[in-house]
């Protein structure tokens, strides 16, 4: 089976673990060491960037 490619980029996501304060279990342990809470958390950050960002618009 193949892999799906991600939609957020490396930056980005690297920008929202750091502002949600689990990069240091990113560098530690790579992206599957972090729990499913804060994948969600950085999801729900993203959107709501994103959302600010049509706004602005």
């Amino acid at each position: 089976m193949a892999r799906r490619r991600g939609v957020m980029s490396e930056d980005l996501k690297i920008e929202l673990a750091k502002d949600l304060g689990f990069y240091d279990v990113v560098k530690r342990e790579g992206w599957g060491g972090i729990k499913a809470r804060d994948a969600g958390n950085m999801v729900k950050r993203a959107i709501q960037m994103a959302e600010e960002r049509l706004k602005d618009r």
